[in-house]
């Protein structure tokens, strides 16, 4: 090979464009389980990581009995397992999300439910305060805001769509939900002012959500598929001074339906549902495999953005 000629990026699994071999997780301990319960969205985001929108449905809507069959097999493979995560698309839309809550929280698990807190979710305001009065704070909520202000929020939601999530994330809020609220760091704005931002915003409307706070306000890193990011070799971990067993990789899964598959499968990580070299089987037992860092958002998002969904 012409060493003058240095390949594309992420391409191969194992080793790095120039050669180094390429950074791995292993999981150590599954203690999230996160359920994709369908793309579809009520609305359109600017660079969704994983292509939601009203037409997308890709990720077709999950049925209780499969998260069930799911659960059913983490609680013989993996005792350690504490949080179970909801996403999508929107997953109020689902008709399904309050059986799939009941069967999680019944099992004394912890519940994350990922949402716009829009019009999809006032529609289960019932079921909602019904599993809040069964299982009280084991239920929380992570509502998107993608920005303190409107015109920042509309410009990557759509006009009027902060108004009608910040009016969800109210009633959330007044009826005693435990609530977070997950933003973007959009704009080149610094992580601080934004959580200025967020304070005044919280401050506002009487929220008590501290902004300072990472696991109360989450800040995700703008990411698109590119490859402008560098590759996390083997030899990176000392450099950034991170160990593998911190990537979300290291303690999670996803489950997901695709459009055309047979059966509901186990995906790597939340942000990759589609990409082949990151489904790990159909079982939670065939999920236990070493996981490659070769996605530019393992670069993006994880190692140098230090995110995790969970």
């Amino acid at each position: 090979m012409d060493g003058s000629i240095i390949p594309a990026k992420f391409r191969d699994p194992h080793v790095t464009a120039d050669g180094k071999p390429r950074a791995s997780v292993e999981l150590g301990g599954l203690t999230t389980l996160w359920f994709n319960t369908g793309t579809l969205c009520n609305i359109t985001c600017v660079n969704c990581y994983i292509e939601s929108s009203p037409r997308n449905d890709a990720l077709v809507y999950l049925t209780a009995a499969e998260v069930r069959r799911f659960l059913d097999e983490a609680e013989r493979e993996a005792p350690e397992l504490r949080e179970v995560g909801f996403t999508g698309g929107e997953p109020f839309l689902n008709p399904d999300l309050p059986a799939m809550l009941e069967d999680a929280l019944g099992r004394g698990l912890r519940v994350l439910v990922l949402t716009n807190a829009m019009r999809p979710m006032t529609l289960k305001r019932a079921a909602l305060l019904a599993l809040k009065e069964a299982h009280g704070e084991r239920l929380a909520l992570r509502v998107s805001l993608d920005h303190p202000s409107a015109a920042g929020h509309d410009a990557l939601r759509g006009a009027g769509s902060f108004a009608k999530a910040l009016d969800g994330l109210r009633w959330l809020a007044e009826h005693g939900f435990h609530v977070a609220v997950a933003g973007r760091t959009v704009g080149g704005e610094g992580e601080a002012a934004l959580r200025r931002g967020f304070a005044g915003l919280f401050a506002a409307h009487g929220l008590r959500i501290d902004a300072d706070e990472p696991r109360q306000l989450v800040l995700f890193p703008e990411m698109d598929g590119s490859p402008e990011t560098p590759e996390i070799a083997e030899s990176c971990w000392a450099i950034l001074g991170k160990r593998p067993d911190a990537m979300m990789c290291a303690s999670s899964r996803m489950v997901v339906r695709r459009r055309g598959e047979a059966e509901a499968r186990v995906a790597a990580c939340t942000l990759l549902p589609y990409d082949p070299r990151f489904d790990c089987g159909a079982t939670l037992a065939e999920a236990r495999r070493r996981v490659w860092m070769s996605h530019p958002h393992c670069s993006r998002f994880c190692a140098l953005g230090g995110a995790c969904c969970a």
